[in-house]
């Protein structure tokens, strides 16, 4: 099972989405890997459901782990992020979301192959699609993601 670097920055979390993502976010903190660096929401300016900014946080988290931060050779594609559990805690008058994510993905490069696996293939004879798909399925990669939010500012 491959592991992925944090990611660490000097520059405030916000200005590095707005430069991976040109995507302004009012966010400040760290990357949630835990409470001490926990991502903090300063706004919700589009009144957004918080599980749902919380989840373009993660998707962003993992995209840059997973593959903007990798050489090329080792980038994954098909990153999907789907919450698995969440828990609240009020400290010290703040409330925070711990959040865990299921995350997958596969290699770039075996992902583009199977799509092209699934282009040629597709409804032909002897194109076998549940083999295609059980192999997919092998060559996916399932990791298990914990992200710290602090919300209390905008809940």
């Amino acid at each position: 099972m491959s592991t992925f670097k944090q990611i660490s920055s000097d520059e405030p979390i916000a200005e590095v989405i707005k430069a991976a993502f040109d995507t302004d976010l009012p966010v400040e903190g760290g990357w949630g890997y835990s409470k001490a660096l926990a991502t903090t929401f300063k706004e919700n300016p589009q009144k957004l459901p918080i599980p749902q900014l919380e989840h373009m946080l993660a998707s962003m988290r993992a995209y840059l782990e997973m593959n903007m931060t990798l050489p090329k050779e080792e980038r994954y594609g098909s990153i999907n992020v789907n919450e698995q559990s969440r828990e609240e805690l009020n400290d010290s008058d703040k409330l925070y979301h711990n959040v865990t994510y299921e995350i997958t993905a596969m290699k770039e490069d075996t992902y583009a192959a199977f799509i092209d696996e699934y282009k040629e293939g597709y409804g032909k004879e002897g194109f076998d699609m549940e083999a295609h798909f059980q192999r997919r399925k092998e060559a996916t990669l399932t990791r298990f993601e914990n992200y710290w939010f602090e919300v209390s500012q905008i809940s």
